[in-house]
């Protein structure tokens, strides 16, 4: 069944047509493919329908409701200062599980609620000046991996995304099929049970990826570096029992970095309102979301890595596969220090760039995708 030709009646509230320029936190509901669908909108009281401003979904996790998800990932002060709307929707009740309000009904079902969003998003266009090139989403737990789906499903009208307490499912990876690249920042803890970090697998099947395969896949996808930048940060509430260390896979296509906060000693929490006390899930998400468009970073303005080797360096790295030697041509004079990382970002070779053409021998690394790295710019290549 075709739910995206589904026709829909937006059924609005007396409340929607409060005047402009004052907070409204208001209930509404969506006539589609026979439900009456509610979800609840928070309109800024800096809107005034001048300019197309960003939009934010914010689903809730299994079994949950509006309530419980504007309770622990309150946004309407963030967008009171950063002009932007917030949608919390409601899940329906899935009959296969005992009624639980889901995102994700168990089969059989004919529910499938990505075109759901995507006919919310419509009606929202319909009534407010929604940036189309910035629609985002994030989630906490089965609101999380709906996150990943949308993130996969309904790539062309989502710019990036932020998962918290949730890896990727291996249903939303068996479909993705994403076709820009796309933000992506996860929040998890190595200690959740409920969605363990390192992915669930039960009677040799596999449900769940860990967090390493489900950040290696968006990796892959946006031609981000395979190597991780890697800091500790404070540990601003020693009480929690839990720190956190922030990944970075940057220089990416469209300048698209993913971004991951490991909770380490973490639970199924959204930190800064339970669990963890060093960061807030609900300003990091809107932090990292809020710098990409549908293209990717919004400020970016680099050039390819070849590009940016000739400009910076002039520099030409070749043959690309190599067997045996890899050359560095250039015309610069001064000493340059080369360094070749594997994919998992552990060096392998280094030295010095002293003359205009340098042979590597690289016949001893085994068949690979590595990373050369020369005055901070990185070359990948393969053996």
């Amino acid at each position: 069944m075709n739910f995206r030709n589904t026709s829909f009646l937006l059924v609005l509230t007396a409340l929607t047509f409060c005047t402009l320029g004052a907070q409204q936190f208001l209930d509404e509901t969506l006539d589609y493919d026979g439900e009456i669908r509610k979800y609840k909108i928070y309109v800024p009281a800096s809107y005034d329908g001048g300019a197309a401003v960003p939009l934010l979904f914010n689903f809730h996790g299994g079994n949950g409701d509006i309530a419980s998800q504007v309770a622990i990932a309150d946004m309407r002060p963030i967008a009171d200062t950063a002009n932007f709307i917030i949608v919390y929707p409601q899940a329906l009740p899935d009959p296969n599980d005992d009624g639980s309000a889901n995102w994700l009904h168990k089969e059989p079902s004919s529910i499938d609620d990505v075109f759901f969003v995507d006919a919310m998003i419509d009606a929202i266009s319909i009534q407010y000046e929604i940036d189309q090139s910035r629609i985002y989403a994030c989630g906490y737990s089965l609101g999380g991996e709906f996150t990943f789906e949308l993130a996969c499903r309904l790539n062309e009208r989502i710019a990036a995304v932020g998962v918290v307490a949730r890896t990727m499912g291996t249903a939303a990876f068996d479909n993705c099929a994403p076709s820009h690249p796309t933000g992506m920042i996860t929040i998890l803890g190595t200690d959740d049970f409920v969605s363990p970090y390192d992915g669930l697998e039960w009677m040799g099947i596999q449900f769940y990826l860990s967090a390493d395969d489900t950040h290696a896949y968006w990796v892959t996808h946006n031609n981000s570096s395979t190597m991780a930048t890697v800091s500790q940060l404070p540990d601003q509430d020693p009480s929690d029992g839990s720190t956190v260390e922030h990944y970075s896979w940057a220089d990416g296509n469209g300048c698209v970095a993913v971004e991951h906060l490991k909770v380490v000693g973490g639970g199924h929490d959204w930190p800064g309102s339970f669990g963890n006390g060093d960061i807030d899930a609900t300003q990091e998400i809107w932090d990292y979301v809020s710098t990409y468009d549908i293209d990717g970073l919004m400020d970016c303005s680099a050039t390819t890595v070849e590009e940016a080797l000739d400009e910076t360096l002039s520099v030409v790295v070749y043959p690309n596969p190599v067997s045996d030697h890899l050359l560095i041509e250039n015309d610069f004079v001064s000493d340059q220090v080369y360094q070749i990382f594997s994919s998992n970002g552990q060096r392998i070779l280094s030295g010095v760039i002293n003359s205009t053409i340098t042979k590597i021998d690289v016949s001893a690394l085994p068949q690979n995708s590595y990373i050369l790295e020369i005055n901070n710019t990185i070359f990948r290549f393969t053996k």
